[in-house]
């Protein structure tokens, strides 16, 4: 049985992306699924002379850990203002200085929405050019716009949208069932 991680990036309690990657993970079949969430791993804002001064942050650790027991990673991306919720990226960049490939090579589903109509595709594409140089192994990826319109007691709802997901699905499937 393969061991997946799930997380939405974002500290939202009510995350539409942790939903989301919930949501995609629990289409897979022969795996168990940890969903974590950012708020039980808060770190302080990193810098350099944060980490002189007092080190790797205890949570900073424990989130590398999460990403070694893993064979495989669900992340559904919040967008803020075009790129990365500051979370995300503040995580982002102390598990850089634990590992440069902070994504281990781990087989990455890749995922994005948000409330508008483009459904987080600017931080999709930025994330997905930078993920390579951090030990990403993206293997696939899917935006759903529209959240609230397109996703409706826990499924996709419109049709076309539902046949792309599930084909990125199968791809990401594929992948760990060959692992």
């Amino acid at each position: 049985m393969k061991n997946i991680i799930a997380f939405g990036a974002s500290n939202s309690e009510t995350s539409i992306n942790k939903m989301f990657a919930t949501h995609a993970s629990n289409q897979l079949t022969g795996v168990t699924v940890k969903v974590l969430d950012l708020n039980h791993f808060e770190l302080p804002l990193y810098s350099p002379r944060q980490e002189a001064e007092h080190g790797i942050p205890e949570n900073a650790v424990l989130f590398d850990q999460e990403l070694v027991n893993a064979d495989g990673i669900v992340l559904s991306l919040a967008e803020h203002n075009g790129l990365h919720a500051s979370v995300f990226k503040n995580l982002f960049d102390w598990m850089s200085r634990i590992d440069q490939k902070v994504w281990k090579n781990k087989p990455m589903l890749l995922l994005a929405t948000s409330p508008g109509g483009r459904g987080g595709q600017n931080v999709l594409r930025v994330t997905k050019d930078l993920l390579p140089h951090y030990g990403g192994n993206l293997i696939a990826d899917f935006s759903l716009p529209s959240f609230q319109k397109n996703f409706q007691e826990n499924d996709i709802v419109d049709p076309e949208l539902k046949a792309g997901f599930e084909a990125q699905i199968k791809r990401f499937q594929e992948v760990l069932t060959n692992l």
